[in-house]
């Protein structure tokens, strides 16, 4: 039983380097998302009078992202969409895509997971410094004393350390369960976990990216630390 994609091998490109089924299918879910972006905006025009159904469902998906992003309390989600919505999208499409045979999600891989929570590590500092600048940042590593250094950084890592383990595990254990349930019952149990595996994908994306846009939030608020922002007003503003 194949446990993930990294265990899968399409091509040896040298002894130590190879093409596995995560990179495959990452690269593969990147080009799809790039492709119907690429036409969706070149049928995007204001002036149409009946707005085509790829329109439409552009727009729907835009303002749900944005209105989620708002609804956690911040005054600017445009500034923040791209980023979110670029993390929301990925792992949605990846986690839906299970059904197709013979396809692995890609956020099954631990090093998925992990390069995803990375961008949210590189993601927390920039935000971060572009609203409070580089002294407010480093600065509120050193708050309430500057003995609690090491722990802000220790706090740091460990996040995103969760954000990669957490999403790794629920996808992973889902691909387990659905294989056991499989050897023991191949004609019931498959439509069943295929369902549950849909919502639960979906519901891993959600939190995601909630939970990114929460910390990035914060941090920029906070000048850098996570915890900072003031009740109700996460934004900074």
């Amino acid at each position: 039983m194949t446990l993930g994609p990294d265990e899968t091998v399409l091509l040896q490109v040298v002894p130590g380097v190879a093409i596995t089924a995560t990179l495959a299918w990452t690269w593969a879910i990147m080009a799809a998302l790039t492709l119907i972006s690429a036409i969706a905006g070149t049928r995007l025009s204001a002036g149409d009078e009946r707005p085509s159904r790829l329109r439409t469902l552009v727009e729907a998906t835009v303002e749900t992202i944005r209105g989620q992003i708002a609804a956690i309390g911040v005054k600017d989600p445009d500034r923040y969409l791209p980023f979110v919505g670029t993390l929301f999208l990925f792992i949605a499409a990846a986690n839906l895509l299970a059904p197709v045979p013979g396809y692995t999600p890609p956020t099954a891989s631990l090093s998925t997971t992990a390069a995803l929570a990375l961008c949210v590590l590189a993601a927390v500092p920039v935000f971060a410094v572009t609203r409070k600048g580089i002294v407010g940042f480093l600065r509120s590593y050193l708050q309430p004393t500057p003995f609690m250094l090491p722990f802000n950084i220790i706090g740091e890592l460990s996040r995103t350390l969760a954000l990669a383990v957490r999403l790794y595990g629920n996808m992973m254990s889902g691909t387990v369960i659905a294989a056991i349930l499989l050897s023991v019952a191949p004609l019931f149990f498959p439509v069943l976990m295929q369902l549950l595996g849909l919502l639960t994908g979906m519901i891993q994306a959600y939190i995601f990216a909630v939970l990114a846009m929460v910390y990035i939030a914060s941090a920029a608020a906070a000048g850098g630390r996570t915890g900072g922002a003031s009740k109700g007003d996460p934004d900074g503003e």
